[in-house]
């Protein structure tokens, strides 16, 4: 009796007969998983807003408090691509819905903190479930969504993840002033139960799955620590100087993890990452350049509210609302770019983007001395960011094993959260670098805002020179989850 509980809680239901039948069954699966996208990237930016009431609560350093932040993204970036693995085996369906559920538990827990380290712990279970919701987030809709339309799914998938992305900062201020910084940890409770209720109910069961074998644990064990490495040398880098031995000693376990990982999984029959994905052209270049999309994102999410606040002297309350046109701006071109991606394909809509990008980005190192001008240009940087972003996403998955997406999509995710940390790491380099002691001199604040902006455009340009070589993948992945 015990056992086949066990086995019903580990079975993913059906839905109902009623939901299959309707003609929109595929969009109720995409805004289910929207719930999850704005959640995910929401809990990453709201947090930030309560450093400063943390570090005075619990009596620490500033430091101290950023692990508060930075062990959600190490744990959310490091268990993705195994995530995926496993839910190509087990059911994609299965762990997004019992990833919203050690999301509920993880943010429960971490609005009950009673110290700093118990804090840290319960962001830790808390970036496990986001990493079983954003893992499987984009293979679901993959599967469930009629090819004709996939490109349109991804995009208000991405226009969800921009829009948590944008308020995050005002909803995480609005809520600390009502209840306490418990209470952007207590608000993810009934979002969760309601994003858990309508996956049970609302997604279909997964089909088309891996063969079940044994996860490559041992594989895991090597690949956690490496990435982690790199992720805290990134993040550490401008704080303790590139070239200390603490760094240099991350890089090189990064190195030294990565190779060994690489060469287990060329060796092993069944590898947590099945490096055959990347021989793919389509796929090697849409994980490369969907990095240096949220490497120029973040870059520039990093450097704006200086220029704004210490060189254009606007108030800081307002900065933070002004920075919400770039995400704005993705979030709006984003749907219509995957729409327009159905017709025409990927590659052509991804090398404009990148390119407006950059040369929305070289205009701003020219002209930003007009608030209202400069946020009209930041808006379009967005804007180029956002065409590129849903036909890269769709491009990715078309060029993937429909038995592999969970990984294909875990990878694509990890990418992204690799770009965010480089993003932020790269540009504060080049920022610190030109700005020096003069953060409180506007010119001096102005050059260093320039050469970041003109170190972003660069990067953006490079993705748009190697998107280019993409090919011509369709984006016709048939759904195969909608038959239960």
């Amino acid at each position: 009796m015990q056992r086949h509980g066990v086995r019903r809680l580990l079975a993913e239901p059906q839905r109902p007969e009623a939901i299959r039948k309707l003609p929109y069954a595929h969009w109720l699966v995409v805004g289910t998983v929207c719930v999850g996208a704005f959640m995910g990237q929401l809990d990453a930016s709201i947090v930030t807003q309560a450093f400063p009431i943390l570090q005075k609560d619990f009596h620490t350093s500033v430091a101290a408090v950023q692990w508060v932040g930075l062990a959600y993204l190490l744990v959310l970036i490091s268990l993705l691509a195994a995530v995926g693995r496993i839910a190509d085996m087990v059911g994609r369906k299965l762990l997004y819905t019992y990833g919203f559920l050690i999301f509920i538990l993880g943010s429960a827990l971490s609005g009950f903190a009673p110290s700093l380290g118990f804090l840290v712990a319960a962001r830790v279970l808390q970036g496990a479930g986001a990493a079983m919701l954003q893992a499987n987030s984009v293979a679901i809709i993959v599967a469930a969504t009629p090819k004709s339309k996939l490109g349109t799914a991804i995009g208000v998938q991405g226009a969800a993840q921009a829009l948590g992305l944008a308020i995050g900062p005002a909803v995480g201020g609005l809520l600390m002033a009502i209840g306490g910084w418990q209470l952007i940890f207590f608000v993810n409770v009934p979002a969760g139960l309601i994003g858990t209720l309508l996956g049970w109910f609302l997604i279909p069961r997964s089909q088309h799955l891996s063969k079940r074998v044994s996860f490559d644990w041992a594989g895991l064990a090597l690949f956690v620590p490496s990435v982690t490495a790199l992720l805290l040398a990134v993040s550490e880098g401008n704080h303790l100087g590139w070239l200390s031995p603490e760094i240099l000693g991350l890089f090189a376990l990064f190195l030294l993890g990565g190779t060994l990982f690489v060469l287990r999984q060329r060796k092993i029959p069944n590898p947590m990452i099945d490096l055959d994905l990347f021989k793919r052209v389509t796929f090697t270049i849409g994980i490369i350049t969907g990095l240096i999309c949220y490497m120029v994102l973040f870059g520039v999410l990093f450097v704006v509210p200086f220029l704004l606040v210490n060189s254009l002297h606007v108030p800081v309350g307002r900065s933070g609302l002004e920075l919400m046109v770039m995400p704005a701006g993705l979030g709006m071109v984003a749907p219509f770019a995957g729409r327009l991606a159905d017709r025409v394909g990927a590659r052509s809509l991804t090398v404009i983007g990148m390119l407006i990008t950059a040369a929305m980005l070289s205009v701003l190192a020219i002209s930003h001395s007009d608030v209202v001008l400069f946020l009209v240009e930041l808006a379009l940087v967005g804007a180029g960011l956002g065409l590129f972003t849903a036909p890269n996403n769709a491009s990715v998955m078309g060029a993937s094993p429909t038995q592999k997406s969970g990984l294909a999509s875990g990878v694509l995710n990890m990418a992204r959260g690799m770009g965010t940390s480089l993003g932020l790491a790269l540009t504060g380099l080049v920022f610190d670098t030109v700005v020096g002691s003069g953060l409180h001199v506007s010119a001096t604040v102005a050059r260093g805002f320039n050469a970041s902006v003109i170190f972003l455009a660069i990067v953006a340009a490079i993705g748009a020179i190697l998107t280019a070589f993409r090919g011509k993948t369709p984006l016709n992945l048939d759904p195969v989850l909608t038959a239960e």
